[in-house]
């Protein structure tokens, strides 16, 4: 049984909301931190570098998604956090198998100087659950939560449906890497109004959709198999999700379209007051100021969109029945320029069964860096 529900109210847009702020977030890939000065470290601190330059202001938080010291060892951990110590922004960390090499997370807690896990803060609207999925295994990828931690994080998704809200949660694999907690993990994520899943632990880009939730992986900086190293910029705009892969090397400014979501990211609405999306909304970073902003409608006129409050800009919209192509378009006043595009389609809800898993990737994606390799520790990767 399909039922096709449209997914966006695409006529009559309103004007950007400058109290509507999307949750936006960076993630840096695993950092398989081992020693000062190789290439892993060398890259990490540029990248602080170019995220305290670029995006002050304009970002929630960074994110770590675990595998942050190769070895876990007090030395690695205190690489790590002299760099991410620098950062401007908020930042966040989870720990993965290799920082659970000790059998401990004694050293990820004193050399991070991270808060306790599991927990949940508010940001930008939006519930965010940070989860250690290591500690109650016996180490390597024996991930799981454990029954009172499970009860916990069921108790958190609750309360976010109860008070309307949107989640992401944060964990280091798939939920099903959780063994015999796999289903019981992803059925409480179907359940719940958790629209992204933020991930490490692949080594490759990747991005999985189950029709509910979006489940989200950023290619490693340390252990690096596929493609150019960088980092993920992603976005929560009102249930809509984004997501998109920035190399270390390319230039800025850099602007992603947080809603409408594309047709290979739309899932079903968790929340009443996010089934209807009234306006196209970008944000957009780098050092300069953002001079001018434009959208268009396949290959129609560009049309301006107003805004620039943090990086936020936005436009009301008129669109062609059926699928379409959306872009968006950023000009900073030195006249550099980046542009988004995205396939908008109408949402259709088919019958699911909700895997967490790898089950439902989108498959290749190039404009957004998904190569679909899969090489990694998970799949067709050296193993590490």
């Amino acid at each position: 049984m399909i039922t096709a529900v449209p997914r966006f109210n695409l006529i009559g847009f309103k004007m950007l909301d400058k109290t509507e702020k999307p949750l936006r977030f960076l993630q840096i890939g695993d950092l398989h931190i081992t020693d000062l000065g190789l290439q892993n470290h060398a890259d990490l601190r540029r990248i602080i570098d170019e995220v305290n330059e670029n995006t002050a202001g304009k970002i929630d938080f960074v994110y770590l998604p675990g595998d942050n010291a190769d070895d876990g060892t007090p030395e690695q951990f205190r690489i790590v956090h002299d760099e991410m110590s620098r950062l401007i922004l908020p930042w966040h960390a989870i720990p993965g198998d290799h920082d659970f090499k000790p059998r401990s997370l004694d050293d990820f807690y004193a050399g991070l100087h991270v808060r306790k896990l599991p927990y949940v803060v508010e940001i930008s609207g939006c519930r965010c659950v940070f989860l250690d999925v290591v500690s109650r295994g016996t180490g390597g990828p024996d991930f799981r939560l454990g029954e009172v931690r499970l009860v916990w994080l069921r108790s958190q998704l609750d309360a976010a449906q109860r008070d309307g809200k949107t989640a992401a949660v944060f964990m280091h694999a798939y939920p099903a890497d959780l063994g015999e907690e796999a289903a019981e993990i992803a059925a409480m994520f179907d359940e719940s109004p958790v629209a992204l899943v933020g991930m490490g632990h692949t080594h490759y880009n990747e991005i999985s959709n189950d029709g509910r939730t979006i489940y989200a992986a950023t290619r490693s900086t340390g252990q690096i198999e596929e493609g150019d190293v960088g980092f993920a910029f992603a976005a929560i705009d009102r249930g809509a999700v984004s997501w998109r892969f920035k190399p270390l090397q390319s230039s800025w400014p850099f602007v992603m379209i947080t809603s409408p979501a594309d047709r290979r990211l739309a899932i079903a609405p968790h929340l009443a007051q996010g089934s209807v999306c009234h306006e196209v909304r970008a944000s957009a970073w780098g050092a300069a100021p953002i001079a001018q902003a434009e959208f268009r409608i396949d290959d129609q006129p560009w049309r301006p969109m107003v805004g620039g409050d943090s990086g936020l800009f936005g436009a009301e919209l008129t669109a062609p029945g059926g699928s379409f192509r959306l872009s968006v378009r950023v000009t900073d006043q030195h006249r550099n320029q980046d542009t988004d595009t995205i396939d908008v389609a109408p949402f259709v809800v088919a019958e699911h069964k909700p895997t967490g898993s790898d089950a439902g990737s989108i498959g290749t994606w190039p404009a957004r860096h998904l190569l679909g390799t899969q090489l990694g520790p998970n799949r067709n990767g050296r193993k590490w």
